[in-house]
């Protein structure tokens, strides 16, 4: 399949899921120690006043500070993420490599039950749902380790993506004070995405669920079932149709323009029908 000849949503989806979650959990091995940096203390002292006045309790912030600090391996890898293209194929080959693909049918059936009542509930189907998490954390695998606090924190005082970040930061202040997760559990990716599904702060506030019963949303625990629960949620509430395909491949024909293919340029199957867009 060449580019110049097909195209498929499932591009564009993992290319819209990417930008959904700005770190990927580091790899094995990853140092991300604190450093002593009087600027950013003196920064988390000012940030104090601004988190309180955003309902942040005195208490609440205190304990989530307990130990935070300047990361400086979190500035770096901000600092140096790569922009690359590839082809459809180059991305299949890692995001549906063989590995990958075992691990995901056996994740699946392990977790089949649990996996048929979140479909029932959100209508995204089980094998969607178990493909965003072996994308996100292979399978629970990947979750990350860096203290989300310490993470968001220093990217919020690093000021590259300084408003981004510290509203992440007050978010995350915000899970802990509503008693979902503890400080010392709160861990995820060098950016702040937290759980098997690498939720960003702002998007557990708004999407996760406690689908167990358990009065948590814990998309950290070793248990998946709200995790995998909030990510259906996520899509449902982003616009996912029950009973519909979640892409369709198609052949392109002989001098299509690729630019009007282009991301966020949406037609209705007729639309693309009428420009010689057929299904393969």
């Amino acid at each position: 399949m060449r580019l110049t000849r097909r195209t498929a949503v499932l591009g564009l989806a993992a290319t819209a899921l990417s930008a959904c979650m700005p770190g990927a959990a580091p790899a094995p091995g990853a140092t991300f120690r604190p450093a002593p940096n009087p600027a950013f203390d003196a920064w988390v002292a000012g940030f104090r006043a601004r988190a309180l006045a955003r309902g942040i309790t005195p208490a609440t912030f205190d304990a989530a500070f307990r130990g935070v600090g300047y990361l400086p391996a979190v500035v770096e890898r901000d600092r140096n993420q790569t922009e690359s293209t590839r082809t459809l194929e180059d991305y299949l080959a890692i995001a549906a490599s063989d590995e990958r693909v075992s691990k995901g049918r056996a994740a699946l059936a392990r977790h089949q039950a649990t996996l048929d009542a979140v479909a029932g509930r959100y209508g995204v189907p089980a094998h969607v749902v178990t493909a965003v998490w072996g994308l996100e954390s292979f399978y629970g695998e990947r979750r990350g380790a860096v203290p989300v606090i310490s993470a968001t924190a220093t990217l919020a005082f690093d000021g590259r993506r300084g408003a981004f970040f510290e509203d992440q930061l007050i978010a995350a202040l915000r899970i802990l004070q509503n008693g979902d997760i503890t400080p010392a559990r709160m861990t995820g990716s060098w950016a702040g995405a937290m759980g098997h599904t690498q939720f960003i702060p702002t998007s557990y506030i708004a999407y996760a669920v406690d689908f167990d019963g358990d009065g948590r949303r814990d998309i950290w625990s070793d248990n998946p079932v709200d995790a995998l629960a909030s990510a259906a949620s996520y899509l449902a509430r982003s616009g996912w149709v029950r009973g519909q395909p979640w892409g369709i491949e198609v052949v392109l024909p002989e001098g299509f323009d690729l630019a009007s293919a282009a991301r966020g340029n949406r037609r209705s199957v007729a639309s693309w029908a009428a420009l010689g867009v057929v299904p393969a």
